[in-house]
């Protein structure tokens, strides 16, 4: 299998991890209500774990490799400063079209750096993409929930249109592999900065004891705290 063909199967392995679990969401019924609550914080603690051993074994190790300690220390918070903006915007519309967006603003990211990996010959492709999937499969639970409450679309039409959605993550691959390839210090930059995104997700939307309500500062803490400990890791 030639390494284009293997980066769209990896890409949609993990894009499709969205509508399955939307389709588990359709057909779970727990009872009693405390169960269900009970599930629904595990399966998001879950989420949060993927998201944060992404972070930590595959983007920012890959990330680093071409910037002074200080600017990758500032892509990683344009990273979080840029999600925290979307967030704001987002917590505006309030629309059901929000939560679609926010489940695509760390996918996107993830599959250019996942791409980009394997055109330069990173051995850590697989590893993030059943990552990315292991993110994807909770954020399409919790996400068709909220779909579903808050919207009028039918439940099919939401998983179809998480389907569809799945494709994003093999386009932005090829992108990734085809045309950023060359430019191994874009492709570093990329997976900082959804580095610093993807941790201000986390602790805005998936850590359940921070967010407060229309409060960005505790999750751009965490940022700001993770960004400390890398510019000490790359001093040292």
């Amino acid at each position: 299998m030639t390494p284009l063909y293997g980066l769209l199967l990896l890409t949609l392995f993990a894009g499709l991890a969205m509508p399955l679990g939307a389709l588990i969401a359709h057909f779970e019924r727990i009872t009693p209500e405390w169960l269900e609550t009970e599930l629904m914080h595990g399966i998001t603690a879950f989420g949060g774990g993927a998201l944060l051993s992404a972070i930590s074994l595959v983007l920012v190790p890959e990330g680093i490799g071409h910037f002074s300690t200080w600017a990758a220390a500032m892509l990683f918070l344009l990273g979080g400063m840029m999600f925290m903006c979307l967030d704001i915007f987002l917590s505006h519309k309030k629309t059901a079209m929000s939560q679609l967006v926010a489940m695509l603003a760390d996918f996107i990211p993830e599959s250019l750096a996942l791409g980009a990996a394997l055109a330069l010959g990173g051995v850590n492709a697989v590893l993030l993409a059943v990552l990315i999937a292991m993110q994807n499969l909770p954020e399409g639970f919790n996400a068709f929930r909220e779909l579903k409450s808050s919207s009028d679309y039918a439940p099919w039409t939401i998983i179809l249109c998480f389907s569809v959605l799945a494709l994003c993550g093999p386009v932005s691959g090829v992108i990734a592999y085809l045309w950023l390839s060359d430019w191994p210090a874009i492709v570093s930059g990329i997976m900082l900065f959804a580095s610093g995104g993807i941790l201000y997700a986390v602790f805005q939307d998936i850590a359940p004891q921070v967010p407060l309500e229309k409060h960005w500062a505790p999750p751009m803490g965490a940022v700001l705290g993770f960004a400390l400990g890398l510019v000490g890791y790359m001093l040292t």
